[in-house]
């Protein structure tokens, strides 16, 4: 699987039990985040989760599958076009 950047966007509705549920998951994929910004946004009654990622299509779409599926949760990905210099399944570049 090759590895790519990423961001990952999260916003999570208060009040709900879904907290627990984002936070579990985010330690359970926590090898693959190399960046977390969390921003409480209590105007509108939300918090605002952004990540960076380094790992394949494949793991995000797992884990913004399973943050989807909790209630209170929307979530969204952007995954880099190319992959991680050095992956053994992408050739080097032209020069």
């Amino acid at each position: 699987m090759e590895k790519r950047l990423g961001v990952v966007s999260i916003i999570v509705e208060r009040p709900t039990a879904s907290v627990d549920g984002v936070n579990e998951l985010l330690t359970q994929f926590g090898d693959e985040i190399i960046g977390r910004f969390g921003l409480p946004y209590a105007q509108r009654g939300v918090n605002i989760i952004t990540l960076v990622v380094d790992t394949s299509v494949e793991r995000v779409s797992a884990l913004t599958g399973k943050l989807g599926k909790l209630p209170g949760v929307q979530v969204r990905s952007l995954m880099s076009r190319t992959a991680a210099p050095g992956d053994p399944l992408v050739p080097p570049p032209d020069l």
